[in-house]
């Protein structure tokens, strides 16, 4: 068969990955004159590699992150943020464990959240970015059109979600109640991660209710990794 012929089988087939590695993996074969076996195994592994790079592509499409930030480009030193803890959770292991993950700083002081949701789902992990207020006004919105929980359905089927900002800007105690619901139901099922500026003594001024607020903290710490960024603006500090 020419060779013409099996890459139009291979695209047919959507063996993409089979197609695009096919030439350098006979031209390897013949060269050091591979078994047939370690030649079809070897075309299998690339077709293998490419599903798994362009699900993680599209599963870093569907979780919404903001920026395309990663753990390396971030400088730990000089900030309080303890780069050990960041460095085991960017390997996904709380997210096996049901664990959650509470950021604590001001605003600039590092985007790691981030980092360590590329890295949970590079690893295989599912997950979704949400700013907390747009989270909150979607679930007011499913309330309105009588469609309640079903975003909360969506996302207990994930590994992971992010609550973003939490505490920048205020929501009616109404969208509170609606996000204490939400933190209940995935609780031990999905891994939340949280990025606020309030200290949890804070965090009634944002919910309105203080006996709501101790149960939601009591659920999302339970299991849970807190890290600390401090206030110093890392964007400031190098702008200066």
């Amino acid at each position: 068969m020419e060779r013409t012929e099996v890459l139009d089988l291979m695209g047919e087939l959507r063996l993409f990955g089979m197609k695009n590695a096919y030439d350098e993996i006979l031209a390897t074969a013949l060269k050091r004159r591979h078994e047939p076996q370690r030649f079809a195994g070897d075309l299998l592994k690339a077709e293998i590699s490419e599903k798994q790079a362009r699900s993680i592509k599209y599963q870093l499409t569907i979780a919404k992150l903001p920026l395309a930030k990663d753990g390396d480009g971030f400088e730990f030193q000089g900030t309080p943020i303890n780069e050990s803890l960041v460095r085991d959770l960017t390997g996904g292991g709380f997210i096996a464990q049901q664990r959650n993950v509470v950021l604590v700083g001001g605003t600039g002081t590092g985007k790691t959240h981030l980092a360590i949701a590329r890295s949970c789902i590079r690893a295989g992990s599912r997950g979704r970015f949400f700013n907390t207020v747009d989270l909150v006004n979607r679930l007011e919105a499913e309330g309105r059109a009588d469609r309640q929980g079903r975003l909360a359905d969506y996302l207990t089927r994930l590994d992971f979600v992010i609550l973003d900002e939490l505490g920048y800007l205020p929501f009616a105690q109404t969208g509170g109640q609606l996000l204490f619901h939400l933190v209940s139901r995935l609780y031990e099922r999905t891994s939340v991660i949280v990025t606020t500026n309030l200290a949890f003594g804070e965090w009634p001024s944002v919910f309105g209710d203080p006996k709501m607020t101790t149960a939601l903290l009591d659920r999302l710490t339970h299991h849970c990794d807190i890290v600390e960024t401090g206030n110093d603006s890392w964007r400031f500090k190098n702008r200066a």
